[in-house]
């Protein structure tokens, strides 16, 4: 059966680091002397009570975990994250709503981006740094980020990995998973440290670098300014976002091996990478001819601006530099398919992953071969190792359960009135982790506060089984989950 002692004992230690985690905007509030202080002081201090009571419970559980336990725990992880996570909105009365405070927690530990705040810009200082900082921890990972600083806490790291990690194919840099996760946690830093000295260099203020650089690396989309980067209407501001939310959509093993390694041939040699460039190219160069035909767009900004929107959705950033929600319809269709496939698995990305669509892309031309030669063995390879048959089974059936959520939760936000076009893009939005949507009501730049709380509350779940990859969560649902075996 479930080792509930295990599952008590870790999720104790996982709310002391979010209680660190509001400390952290404590100090912020206190900097700039705002009224959020007592919000994160009373929010901290009961999550440690919350840590307190779950360690108690767990104070004679072993360190050995089963797969099961590890479903369950990932699981958990993320639900009682956000619960103690959405304190500080309700206490400082900034989000008084229940429901739309635990999804804007969601949104922003699943990195989604999809906000019911309709002014960001008259909160204070410490709560959209809790915003941004709630990103940034989820970008990799709750679970993974607490193998990396503290392996001894989470026993059987390597299933709880496989049930967190994004991708069908887990990758790692060290034989140890604790050592493989602070390497991996070492080039984020890096790669956050690197995008503030840019944004700072290009004319942000440090406040400002330090939250776009945080939501940016961990492809989450919050943004201190209703109007995100356009605010700053500069192109080279939005050129360096183009430039990070591109690294940040690339498997961070390949990046290491390209960037501290020096072999950029492993990037060239790469099929995930190259169908991510594909797909980016030829997005971009269709949308750029429509802006410029359509919209009236001169050479240079109808690019930008295209070029940013793609890798934004492709990477499920979620940030805007222009509103994609008046521009021609055909290029919400292009939209809606970066937003679809996502990028590397790997990444802070979500999305079905450019590694699947390789796969799927194999198994179809396996398909049309087979028709002429029934008799002949057509192995799936990725970047030359061969793809187990049971992996490609989880990948079709990964493939319908996504396509199933989505049409079940369309449907359901249709009857309730939403119109077609905002109900089939939310859902594929929750469920990639995207964050905006490419209807006339709740487009990309606008918030998600008038939809029905009902919504709400299925939008926060389809954000979890979207950053979890569905079948983590849909597996405890299953009567063989608790059954005794």
């Amino acid at each position: 059966m479930v080792n509930y002692g295990i599952l008590s004992k870790i999720l104790g230690q996982l709310l002391y680091i979010e209680a660190l985690m509001m400390i952290a905007c404590f100090g912020t509030s206190l900097f700039y002397g705002e009224d959020d202080m007592l919000a994160f002081l009373i929010s901290a201090l009961i999550t440690i009570a919350g840590g307190l009571v779950f360690r108690y419970f767990g104070r004679d559980a072993n360190n050995r975990l089963s797969r099961r336990d590890a479903y369950l725990v990932v699981t958990a992880t993320w639900l009682v994250f956000s619960v103690f996570g959405m304190f500080p909105y309700l206490i400082g009365g900034y989000i008084p709503n229940l429901a739309d405070a635990y999804f804007e927690t969601m949104s922003g530990f699943t990195t989604t981006g999809a906000s019911i705040l309709d002014d960001v810009e008259h909160m204070p200082h410490g709560i959209l740094f809790w915003r941004s900082m709630t990103q940034w921890i989820g970008g990799l990972g709750i679970v993974f980020f607490t193998i990396a600083i503290l392996p001894s806490i989470v026993g059987g790291s390597m299933k709880v990995f496989a049930a967190e990690a994004t991708g069908p194919i887990k990758s790692k840099l060290h034989p140890r998973l604790s050592t493989s996760a602070k390497w991996i946690w070492s080039i984020y830093t890096v790669l956050t440290i690197a995008c503030i000295a840019s944004f700072k260099v290009a004319g942000m203020g440090w406040y400002d670098s330090v939250n776009y650089s945080m939501t940016t690396t961990a492809t989450g989309g919050f943004a201190p300014h209703n109007d995100s980067l356009l605010h700053f209407h500069s192109p080279l501001i939005e050129y360096i976002g183009i430039l990070f939310q591109f690294l940040s959509g690339i498997n961070f093993v390949l990046l290491y091996t390209a960037t501290f390694k020096l072999k950029p041939k492993a990037l060239l040699s790469n099929s995930e990478f190259k169908l991510f460039i594909s797909v980016i190219v030829i997005s971009t160069m269709w949308i750029m001819y429509l802006l410029i035909a359509y919209n009236g767009y001169n050479l240079e900004p109808a690019f930008r601006s295209a070029l940013f929107q793609v890798v934004s959705f492709i990477t499920t950033t979620g940030l805007f530099n222009d509103d994609a929600g008046q521009w021609h319809h055909l290029t919400w269709v292009i939209l809606g398919l970066c937003m679809f496939v996502g990028s590397c698995a790997g990444s802070t990305s979500g999305g079905f992953k450019c590694i699947r669509v390789v796969m799927v892309l194999k198994v179809m031309r396996n398909e049309f071969k087979r028709i002429l030669h029934p008799n002949a063995v057509l192995p799936i390879k990725v970047n030359g190792q061969h793809v187990p048959q049971d992996k490609i089974l989880s990948l079709m059936s990964f493939f319908a359960v996504s396509g199933i959520m989505c049409i079940i939760v369309a449907t359901l936000m249709i009857a309730i009135g939403i119109d077609h076009t905002n109900a089939i893009t939310i859902s594929l939005s929750c469920v990639s982790n995207v964050g905006p949507t490419l209807g006339t009501d709740i487009g990309p730049v606008m918030s998600w506060s008038s939809l029905p709380e009902t919504i709400k509350w299925v939008c926060s779940l389809l954000m979890l089984m979207g950053r979890l990859e569905i079948m983590t969560v849909l597996v405890i649902f299953t009567p063989a989950f608790w059954k005794d075996n």
